[in-house]
């Protein structure tokens, strides 16, 4: 008997559950109807192209300024980068239209150092290794 009484509320627990949820959507469902009938869809269509346009067109002026002050700014540089070269060039004697000349020979190692050098072996061994490593501080 007990569990029957047990049953017989959670049915109607259920049933008030089902009632306050149907109440819950006819308010959302009046809601809905009222803002559809207020809204204009076309002229809410018409203002999202017009802000899309906009949009795009502040979008394009600001990329062809972005490139107008790149252009003035990358000139200006090179500009500058020239004349203070040229004028370094100038302080030091050398001139950029002058053609270089050939480079001379033996400028390797001085006269008393210069000793044979023989090309060895890889992978002789640990000893090998050593002796060339000690070669090197030489």
């Amino acid at each position: 008997m007990r569990t029957e009484l047990q049953a017989i509320s959670l049915r109607i627990q259920t049933v008030r559950s089902n009632q306050q949820m149907m109440e819950s959507m006819k308010g959302a469902t009046g809601l809905l109807r009222t803002m559809n009938a207020t809204t204009n869809l076309p002229a809410l269509q018409k203002i999202m192209m017009d802000f899309q346009k906009e949009s795009d067109m502040m979008e394009f002026r600001e990329e062809v300024m972005s490139e107008a002050i790149d252009d003035v700014n990358g000139l200006e540089d090179e500009e500058e980068t020239d004349e203070v070269l040229n004028q370094v060039l100038d302080e030091i004697g050398v001139d950029r239209e002058m053609a270089l000349g050939t480079t001379p020979l033996g400028l390797g190692e001085p006269e008393g150092q210069k000793e044979d050098r023989v090309a060895q072996a890889i992978g002789g061994g640990d000893d090998d290794l050593q002796a060339r490593f000690n070669n090197l501080g030489r």
